[in-house]
């Protein structure tokens, strides 16, 4: 156990968590006013301070008082590399009820981030009304299925979990059956073949979930195959991830008229998620109830009530002016027991209510990044120093 983790702290960390469990409990369209935001995002600062020892040692060598903070704005971020290179989590990491590492490979294990998430309660709580809300606004009955491993299979992945906790929710009776990849993330073309013929051949619409890559695969196997399914009317697909293939670089519009041609789904019922396995919240292409279709390239991304996103000057952190691009930042409360401003390398522009993801940093790590991130490593190193003296 964490010496900083007092029975008074977790007692502090619980009241918030229900607090917060509460709002999501409202909804995506439920009201949350700016001042109600920004006073939880104060409280969760705060308690982040005292319960992750690393960020609390950041926050004071930048001589910030977190007593004196007065908007939400102000709350400093850490890069999402941090969440690579230390225990942003509060207490004891041991005791994480969930452990989530991003899918990277390249650079080895050491190069992947860790999200340890204390209580799961929180990411459901935030997951499923913001789902419901984008996924399935008209609360249909829905089959759900992915092109994806099961849980059992890959518990370090949050997509995994997230497909997980839809299919539990909305669609039980599937079960394990709703995953159509093995653990290595290869499609089962023999269980997908059956699964996709029997939910063609029922009435009840489809949600099938999947990253852009395992799209891509399914199309080039179905076209080797001769293959095609019409999904029942009503369904729909949540696709997430870049567009890249592995040997080619596939456009959405390419990628969904493919999706068009073998699934019979058409592409105002296609829906991008953006996610990262730092945040605990989601973001989503607002189309499914849109009333007239949206071009791929005209759409934007918004995320659930309980969140904030900046766009920030990539040298100086500070926000773009107009419709400049900049770097993705990102307040999320359902971050509560680990640190809820997250600094992206993701460039993106505004949009109504929302922003448009641009790609990557290009080159080295944004100078802002680095030099936040160097203010870390000097913070545990600080604190370190203090827990042996």
């Amino acid at each position: 156990m964490s010496p900083d983790w007092t029975p008074e702290l977790a007692a502090e960390g619980r009241g918030l968590r229900d607090r917060l469990v509460a709002l999501m409990a409202r909804g995506v369209g439920g009201p949350l006013s700016d001042a109600e935001f920004n006073g939880l995002a104060l409280d969760a600062f705060r308690f982040q301070v005292k319960a992750v020892p690393v960020y609390g040692a950041f926050v004071r060598n930048r001589g910030v008082r977190p007593e004196r903070l007065e908007r939400w704005e102000e709350i400093p971020p850490v890069p999402a590399r941090a969440f690579r290179e230390l225990a942003l989590v509060a207490g004891d990491p041991d005791d994480a009820e969930a452990v989530f590492r991003t899918s990277g490979t390249t650079g080895g294990e050491e190069s992947r981030g860790v999200h340890r998430v204390r209580d799961l309660s929180l990411y459901r709580a935030s997951l499923l009304p913001n789902a419901r809300a984008h996924l399935n606004p008209t609360g249909e009955e829905l089959e759900v299925a992915a092109l994806l491993p099961a849980p059992r299979e890959c518990p370090e992945s949050s997509l995994v979990h997230m497909a997980g906790v839809l299919v539990e929710a909305w669609s039980p009776e599937s079960g394990p059956h709703a995953f159509l990849a093995d653990g290595g993330w290869r499609l089962d073309m023999k269980r997908l073949r059956g699964t996709f013929d029997a939910l063609a051949a029922g009435s009840t619409p489809v949600l099938l979930l999947g990253t852009a890559f395992a799209f891509v695969h399914l199309l080039d196997r179905a076209r080797e195959e001769a293959l095609e399914w019409r999904l029942p009317p009503g369904s729909r697909i949540m696709e997430t991830g870049g567009f890249k293939g592995r040997s080619r670089e596939v456009s959405r519009e390419e990628l969904y008229r493919g999706i068009h041609e073998v699934l019979g789904v058409t592409p105002r019922r296609i829906v991008n998620e953006y996610g990262m396995t730092e945040l605990l919240s989601q973001f989503y292409e607002p189309v499914l109830d849109a009333g007239t279709p949206i071009p791929p390239a005209q759409r934007h991304l918004v995320g659930p009530p309980w969140v904030r996103t900046r766009i920030l000057d990539p040298d100086r952190l500070t926000p773009v002016e107009g419709d400049a691009p900049g770097l993705l930042q990102h307040l999320d409360l359902a971050n509560l027991y680990s640190v809820s401003a997250v600094l992206t390398e993701d460039v993106g522009r505004p949009r109504e209510n929302g922003f448009r993801v641009q790609g990557r940093s290009p080159g080295a790590e944004p100078r802002g990044c680095s030099l936040t991130m160097e203010e870390l490593l000097v913070a545990r190193r600080k604190e370190g120093r203090a827990d042996d003296g």
